[in-house]
């Protein structure tokens, strides 16, 4: 059982910066790929970033590729999403999630879920 908490949203206007942790109880964080998804309202769940197990593979949405860096400290037991650029789109419920799998990046990937932190970027 992996518990999964955010932190780090917030408001912040176009061209600004925020960085989420994502906070992994138990001793076994480094065995998961880690991954972070948004939920704008009306809209589905969807992919955003994504790392391995040892943070040397990452995979990233089109739409913010560029622009948001993973990262995690397994040392921490926390992965992070770095956002720079951000625009008004990228409002959304942010969530991260801890996967078994080698990598993933698709939603039915992964097994345990934050609560997800709100991401507000006014124009």
């Amino acid at each position: 059982q992996v518990q999964l908490v955010e932190s780090g949203g917030g408001l912040v206007q176009a061209g600004g910066s925020l960085r989420l942790s994502c906070a992994a109880s138990g001793r076994t964080f480094s065995r998961y790929a880690m991954g972070w998804f948004r939920q704008a309202p009306g809209k589905e769940r969807e992919f955003v970033a994504a790392v391995n197990w040892s943070g040397g593979s990452t995979y990233y949405a089109d739409s913010v590729k560029g622009r948001f860096t993973i990262f995690r400290d397994n040392a921490k037991n926390t992965v992070y999403l770095q956002m720079n650029s951000l625009k008004p789109e990228d409002t959304a419920v942010y969530y991260c999630a801890a996967s078994r799998k080698v990598i993933a990046t698709t939603l039915d990937e992964y097994d345990y879920w934050g609560q997800g932190t709100q991401v507000t970027v006014s124009s």
